[in-house]
């Protein structure tokens, strides 16, 4: 049976709980009893051929991060100062401090209003004769406009590196989501649906960067080709980091993935639920829910929704807290943050993002949350606007945190 790991906070419905799919600890301790414990281990092995059949066939390179991955990324492009990537502002930093790292500009692209994806629409107009790469990033677990995407970066010779953190066994018109680009990263984070508590893949979908990418995850060196007994010794060849996880944390992952049709069972009857009892508020008090294109199979991340305004979102989180349950917001744009800023972004460059950042919110949502659970939720979701309604308006912001309290 599923077993529930304590919360990390004292609210009654925590945003996130791992949880534990029945073999992690089993596998953890053969891990030790084979005798090794570090990288690239039997586990480890077993991760990346589980990954590499889900993908199609593509190289994955175990990570003990989705930054570390994207990192690699980077590394593996061969970034130099002065070249720029073009990134959505709404996402996470690590998208964009992997090749910032190396030098590069970041080049801050907006998302589509639909879902919240990077706006493919923008992109020719950003790209530039220093442009070396466009990373998507399929937020929620839901594909961007490949086709687009792809076809504007072939016509210009620009690589593309999927930033699938959030959309591991999602599909594009079919396809699995980290498939189509050079390259593609995922995340193992205790808030991702697989887990290990910090982990992460690349996919090397391009064969002339398996070589290498190989050489730059195992800390420069070619190691792998003496162990296969390709050369008598090993030794230093180009530049690389620690990139492999230990083969516990390896360990704890093969167990989630292998319970992949059970955990995603699970989440997709999670995000239905809440979909199902919020179809009717949503259209009774105009809360946007999450748009998901018939072409595209998600991943059942995260369900969020979209409030009218900052003052409104700020309101409901708190509500929520004060019944016991913990919601929270998302990304802050990257194009307005301090270092952002620095980069040349300024108010009014991605208004999408500007916009969708200050009003949406994250219900929870984790492997074992109960219908019961999220009874609770929309329970007080509806008892927000209720109040809402009762006093007669959504604009004045002392009222909001009257209803709050």
């Amino acid at each position: 049976m599923p077993t529930r790991v304590s919360a990390t906070n004292s609210l009654e419905i925590p945003f996130n709980r791992p949880t534990l799919v029945g073999k992690e600890l089993g596998y953890i301790a053969d891990a030790i009893i084979r005798g090794q414990a570090s990288g690239d281990g039997a586990y480890t092995k077993k991760c990346q051929v589980l990954l590499e059949q889900a993908m199609g066939g593509a190289r994955v390179f175990l990570t003990t991060s989705c930054t570390d991955a994207l990192e690699m990324a980077a590394l593996l492009l061969d970034f130099q100062p002065g070249d720029e990537v073009i990134v959505p502002s709404f996402t996470f930093v690590s998208t964009v401090n992997a090749f910032v790292l190396r030098g590069a500009r970041p080049v801050f692209v907006d998302v589509r209003p639909d879902t919240l994806n990077l706006d493919e629409e923008k992109l020719e107009s950003l790209i530039t004769a220093h442009t070396r790469a466009i990373v998507p990033v399929h937020y929620a677990g839901v594909g961007c406009e490949l086709d687009s995407i792809m076809e504007i970066a072939g016509r210009h010779g620009i690589a593309v590196v999927e930033d699938n953190a959030h959309g591991v066994f999602g599909r594009y018109r079919g396809k699995p989501l980290g498939s189509f680009g050079d390259l593609a990263t995922l995340s193992f984070h205790e808030t991702k649906n697989f887990t290990c508590g910090e982990g992460g893949a690349l996919i090397v979908n391009n064969p002339e960067r398996i070589e290498r990418a190989e050489i730059i995850w195992d800390k420069g060196t070619n190691r792998s080709r003496f162990f296969r007994g390709e050369v008598d010794k090993y030794t230093w060849v180009d530049v690389g980091s620690s990139f492999l996880p230990s083969d516990i944390l390896a360990a704890f992952l093969f167990a989630q993935l292998e319970a992949r049709d059970e955990i995603q069972c699970k989440r997709k009857r999670v995000w239905d639920y809440y979909y199902r009892h919020l179809w009717n508020l949503a259209h009774k008090y105009g809360i946007v829910l999450p748009t998901v294109p018939p072409h595209c199979e998600q991943s059942y991340h995260m369900f969020y929704i979209l409030l009218q305004d900052l003052s409104e979102r700020q309101a409901l989180i708190a509500h929520l807290k004060s019944r016991g349950i913990l919601a929270i917001f998302h990304y802050m744009p990257l194009h307005l943050s301090l270092m952002g800023v620095k980069f040349g972004g300024k108010p009014g460059d991605c208004p999408v993002t500007e916009s969708v950042s200050d009003r949406l919110l994250r219900l929870p949502f984790h492997n074992e949350l109960t219908e019961s659970d999220q009874a609770r939720v929309i329970g007080a979701i509806v008892e927000f606007f209720d109040k809402m309604k009762h006093i007669g308006g959504r604009k004045n912001s002392e009222l909001l945190e009257s209803i709050s309290r």
